[in-house]
């Protein structure tokens, strides 16, 4: 581990030379900062081919670049460095004596504005779309990534709100960890990897977070005995593959075991009214619904919510992480060989698809939990953490108010929420109307006459009985035929986040 003090210099010299996300943006420019993110370096390496202490920065921990000693040490605390093993000694680069990274340090803003600096291996700091190879120091499989699509992906859903005690499963290089210490009295690492532990704790303290407990070991078996968790969230290997050459991805159980262990256990380790939050693969067998297939997954006593936002057939998917080990790389007989293997998996298991998307689970004790699994490949507006909050929340109104009640509700129509009329130019009438959510998950859903009516006039004023029977003398029906016919279609709406229960304070009529 690195000696505090020294850390907390070094710290201060990459804020010093501005090494931040802004200021990388700064540096390099658009087209640059974003082929990084992509893991191509050319157009970065042209960009620094001055000496300032951020140009050096960026060549040592980004580019894998090696610089003269006398430039390092106008750009960070050299011999600290040294001595903790951030820098090497690098005498084959070139330009005399010079020194050269161990790790990838990317700078990485916070959700408030922090500045903090996520470390990887060499070449890993965003997962590999063109293979993460085998970084010095590691045995191929024990590679950490740094930030990618998935962990900020899981990082924009979590829910944020103050907590006793959060746990992140499968930290990786730390991310989840230092989002939760920022809202949670204490936090618990854990990875099966010891070399993610080691990153983990370096990305922690060169960002300034303190007090996080990082554990060696899979899934829960670190904590076990440990009191209820508030807060779990976990980024674990979820993909679903014939074997376990790569730790950060591939569980090591047979096809998607992995999570759905981890969600069938998560229950045990939840306090009352606590959250789960994990990324998954899941499998879609032949001859079965998979919706089903995970609602069977969910523990007792817990509601859940899961979006699948993408799913990819079997050809695909092997592709993708073939590509993603570097496989495609290797030679044709190998990759032909492998690219079996995988196929030969997915036959033997009767898998014809694979959906990757996100799981909620809230410990509510409900007897008769509230789970809603839906298919939302469309684009989202992130953070979503609120949104999570709020689903659960309006499961709970939903749970408690029968068709009788729910009539003498009072509701509003949900900010950011536009109507859209279908229908060929010239039409007397719409074909349909869409009802549309600019923020959020962004829904869209089509109503009737009467719902998009129901819908533009819920401000909180009236009940909802009254606005039906308004609604009945403008359309000429019968006002209790309407009244019988219109909660299931309030439900959805409300369910969805287009309506929001306000008080009610008028009986019905």
């Amino acid at each position: 581990m690195a000696d505090p003090d020294r850390t907390g210099r070094l710290r201060e010299a990459l804020r010093a030379a501005n090494f931040t996300a802004d200021g990388l943006l700064d540096l390099l420019g658009g087209p640059a900062y974003a082929a990084l993110a992509r893991s191509e370096t050319v157009p970065a390496l042209r960009a620094t081919r001055g000496t300032s202490p951020l140009e050096t920065l960026v060549r040592l921990f980004l580019l894998r670049q090696g610089v003269p000693r006398e430039r390092a040490r106008n750009a960070l605390p050299l011999d600290d460095a040294l001595e903790d093993g951030w820098l090497v000694p690098a005498p084959d680069a070139g330009d005399g004596e010079a020194v050269r990274a161990t790790v990838d340090v990317r700078p990485y803003g916070g959700p408030e504005g922090q500045d903090w600096w996520i470390v990887a291996d060499l070449g890993c700091a965003v997962g590999g779309a063109s293979g993460v190879g085998t970084p010095e120091g590691t045995h191929g499989r024990d590679v950490v990534l740094g930030v990618g699509g998935a962990s900020t992906t899981l990082a924009g859903i979590t829910v944020r709100r103050p907590v006793g005690r959060a746990l992140d499963i499968g930290t990786g290089s730390g991310l989840q960890a230092l989002h939760a210490a920022q809202h949670a009295g204490r936090v618990t690492a854990t990875d099966l990897n010891p070399r993610a532990v080691a990153v983990a704790g370096l990305t922690l303290a060169l960002s300034g977070a303190s007090g996080v407990d990082v554990r060696e070991g899979t899934l829960f078996e670190p904590v076990a005995g440990d009191e209820p968790y508030d807060l779990i969230v976990s980024n674990p290997p979820f993909v679903i593959s014939p074997g376990a050459r790569l730790t950060y991805r591939d569980g090591g159980m047979s096809g998607d075991d992995l999570c759905r262990t981890l969600v069938e256990n998560a229950a045990d380790h939840m306090a009352e009214g606590g959250y789960c939050q994990l990324l998954a693969n899941w499998e879609h067998p032949r001859g079965q619904d998979w919706r089903e297939r995970l609602r069977s997954w969910v523990p007792a006593g817990c509601d859940a919510w899961i979006v699948q936002r993408e799913v990819q057939d079997v050809t695909q998917y092997a592709e993708l992480w073939l590509r993603d080990a570097g496989d495609h790389r290797a030679g044709a007989a190998e990759y032909e060989a492998r690219y079996g293997e995988w196929l030969d998996e997915f036959e033997r298991r009767g898998t014809t698809a694979v959906g990757f998307g996100w799981i909620t689970l809230r410990k509510s004790g409900a007897r008769e939990p509230a789970v809603v699994v839906e298919e939302w490949p469309h684009p989202v507006e992130q953070p979503l953490g609120g949104e999570v909050v709020q689903h659960f929340e309006r499961q709970d109104f939903l749970r408690a108010t029968d068709d009788a009640a729910l009539l003498d509700c009072h509701f509003r129509l949900a900010d950011g929420v536009v109507q859209e009329q279908v229908g060929m130019p010239g039409a007397e009438d719409p074909e349909h109307v869409v009802l549309r959510q600019q923020r959020g998950m962004r829904r869209a859903t089509k109503v009737d006459t009467v719902g998009a009516g129901f819908a533009g006039v819920c401000d909180g004023s009236l009940p909802a009985w009254r606005i039906l029977d308004a609604i009945a003398q403008l359309v000429g029906e019968d006002p209790v035929m309407l009244r019988d016919r219109t909660p299931s279609a309030i439900r959805l709406l409300v369910e969805q986040g287009f309506l929001l229960p306000a008080e009610a304070d008028a009986p019905a009529g």
